[in-house]
């Protein structure tokens, strides 16, 4: 079954786990990556302006937070599902992920074992939570 292709915009401000990020993407060619951001108003701009099927998020980024960010980009490109990856394991921290519209939230830690598995989830329209944290009872979301 072929699958469809999706495109992926990458917000991350870190350049060795941008790299990871992309290099990790670049092995399903059905994942095309049309833009990339390295701060929150870049991430909102972008988002506005791509329109893409997936955001991949960091949380904590330059000049608006990627909470924020997610806030925004749910009204200007509502389609846009929205994965987080983040080092912060907090059940706070990732209760807000999704109470913002997230549909997953991935580890960084565990970016190389769990980000094509997440994202095929989130395409899917389900919900993905890392390993790390999915013990975790998310109220609401």
């Amino acid at each position: 079954m072929e699958k469809s292709s999706s495109r992926v915009l990458v917000v991350e401000d870190w350049e060795p786990f941008l790299k990871i990020i992309c290099s990790t993407l670049g092995k399903r060619p059905e994942l095309q990556i049309v833009g990339e951001a390295s701060d929150g108003l870049e991430a909102v701009q972008k988002a506005e302006e791509l329109q893409p099927d997936l955001i991949l998020l960091d949380i904590g980024l330059p000049t608006l937070g990627g909470l924020e960010a997610a806030r925004r980009i749910r009204e200007l490109s509502p389609q846009s599902r929205i994965l987080f990856v983040s080092q912060d394991t907090s059940v706070h921290v990732v209760q807000a992920a999704l109470a913002v519209g997230a549909k997953g939230y991935v580890v960084k830690t565990d970016l190389r074992r769990e980000l094509l598995t997440a994202v095929d989830a989130v395409l899917r329209g389900e919900q993905f939570v890392s390993r790390r944290v999915s013990g975790y009872a998310f109220v609401g979301v």
